[in-house]
């Protein structure tokens, strides 16, 4: 108890100064950083898996709730921006099983579970399963997600002048009560029958799922309130801070580092994409590069939340990356193996 506490209180500290320094996104940047700084000073932060698996129904919803039919219709229009989320999964694999091998010397299922963009807790179960070390691949996983979460808002700002100061629903208070009680149901039924299948990224595919079919037959009409997806923020942000608690002056030269280096390789990936994208007027920007930059599916949808993006647009891109790294991932694996068993 008295961890979680310390997580907590470190965790709204850093909200806290974020808001009184009228900072961007404070409820995921103060206490993402916040608790980054205690983990890496020795703080000995926790949090408890079932809550932020509850916190990121609330996005699945609020996902889930941009899905019309008219969404539905337009799906098969998708094809021509959808086509090149392979092309980045394969390039991904392809590049950083080379690059974690040879330059960073680790084994074949480190370096293929490292570099594959997809759901952190399927690849860490994948290359735990394969003989990978769990520890150097969650580090890896945990600094792509955290530069992307840090750096695409600078770019989004900086480059296509977005505002994050918008927030990211309308109060709790002008929701009617049936709309709430829906969206709970969607959240927590989702959830449960999800994971009662063993559904990759139950906490969020799930309630997408439910809230799609309430959103479809017009059941339902409004996505989650604004204090709910603050919370959502909130508790994505300490998920990811607590992943560099205990870390070494070693993970950090070794397994940091490399994360850096393939997340720069990542990054360029992405621009370029996009550039293609944009130069045949494809996809708007904003759209584009939230659907295509190969982060957490979480943190890009409270991306997509806050500057007002086509989020059905969003959701549909990960989804299929998801679904393309989760089905081909072992496939893939045995296809650029470069180092044989003997």
């Amino acid at each position: 108890m008295i961890k979680h506490a310390a997580t907590h209180i470190v965790g709204l500290a850093g909200a806290g100064l974020f808001l009184w320094l009228d900072l961007p996104l404070p409820w995921l940047f103060g206490p993402l950083f916040s608790c980054l700084i205690a983990a890496l000073w020795g703080a000995r932060l926790t949090t408890i898996n079932i809550i932020n698996d509850a916190m990121r129904t609330i996005l699945g919803v609020a996902a889930g709730a941009t899905v019309t039919l008219g969404f539905v219709m337009a799906l098969p229009g998708l094809w021509d921006t959808l086509i090149f989320i392979p092309i980045i999964v394969f390039v991904s694999g392809m590049v950083g099983v080379w690059y974690f091998q040879n330059l960073c010397g680790y084994d074949f299922p480190t370096a293929y579970y490292a570099s594959m963009p997809g759901g952190l807790q399927d690849m860490l179960v994948f290359g735990e399963e394969a003989g990978g070390n769990i520890r150097a691949m969650s580090l890896i996983h945990a600094t792509r997600v955290l530069v992307i979460v840090v750096l695409l808002p600078v770019l989004l700002t900086s480059v296509w002048q977005v505002t994050l100061d918008q927030a990211p629903g309308k109060p709790v208070r002008s929701f009617a009560i049936d709309q709430l009680l829906i969206l709970a149901f969607c959240a927590i039924a989702g959830w449960k029958i999800a994971a009662y299948f063993n559904m990759f990224g139950a906490a969020i595919l799930g309630p997408l799922l439910l809230t799609a079919l309430a959103s479809v037959t017009e059941v339902l009409n409004t996505r989650p309130p604004a204090e709910a997806i603050w919370a959502a923020q909130y508790f994505i942000a300490l998920g990811i801070g607590v992943k560099y608690v205990g870390i070494t002056i070693e993970e950090i030269r070794k397994d940091i580092l490399a994360g850096l280096g393939f997340c720069a390789f990542l990054l360029l990936l992405t621009l370029a994409v996009v550039s293609f994208i944009l130069l045949y007027d494809l996809a708007p920007a904003v759209d584009a590069i939230l659907s295509l930059t190969p982060g957490g599916q979480a943190e890009l949808v409270v991306m997509a939340l806050i500057v007002g993006a086509d989020l059905g647009f969003v959701v549909a891109h990960h989804l299929f990356r998801i679904f393309i790294v989760i089905l081909g991932a072992p496939i893939l694996a045995r296809f650029i193996r470069t180092k044989p068993e003997n």
